[in-house]
């Protein structure tokens, strides 16, 4: 059973209405790994895309945020932020042993730190990370953009969860 999802509010202004849709995809995302075991949560089940895994999805989403609010937009260290190591493809899906509710812990995290990164902010501010092109991006293409990304990982996570253990739902 889905956990009380809902949608912002229909008349709800701009900066409400993004962070209401974003937040909603990271629900349903974490939603997507309630009650999986650590061998599902690490079990590749699409063979063209084997680190399209329930742990890996949340990794990837958890480094997506630290790429456009942390890095982008703040303008800080990419170092540590495993999305721009060149030397490992797919390197922020890799989960390397880390359990399902560790990297949870950790999107979550990386959520509540987005969230005061946003609250901080105008939606008209500027990326300033000088090296990367998308840094002139404003806060509220971003939103879009965090929205977009999640909406569709939020996808990605709903049939591999349906593959994984035959888990089906739609809030």
């Amino acid at each position: 059973m889905a956990p009380s999802l809902e949608r912002p509010p229909l008349q709800a202004d701009e900066r409400t209405a993004l962070l209401g849709w974003l937040d909603l995809q990271r629900q349903i995302l974490r939603w997507k790994c309630a009650g999986l075991s650590e061998a599902d949560a690490h079990r590749s089940v699409v063979p063209t895309s084997p680190a399209m895994t329930m742990a890996g999805l949340i990794s990837h989403m958890r480094w997506v945020e630290h790429t456009w609010l942390e890095v982008l937009f703040l303008g800080g260290d990419k170092t540590r932020n495993p999305s721009f190591d060149e030397t490992r493809e797919d390197a922020d899906w890799r989960t390397d042993g880390l359990s399902l509710p560790q990297l949870v812990a950790e999107y979550e995290a990386q959520c509540a730190r987005s969230n005061e990164i946003v609250a901080g902010a105008g939606l008209d501010d500027v990326g300033r990370h000088p090296e990367f092109r998308s840094s002139a991006a404003n806060l509220r293409w971003m939103l879009i953009h965090l929205v977009e990304e999640t909406g569709r990982h939020a996808g990605h996570a709903d049939i591999v969860r349906e593959l994984l253990d035959g888990t089906k739902g739609y809030y």
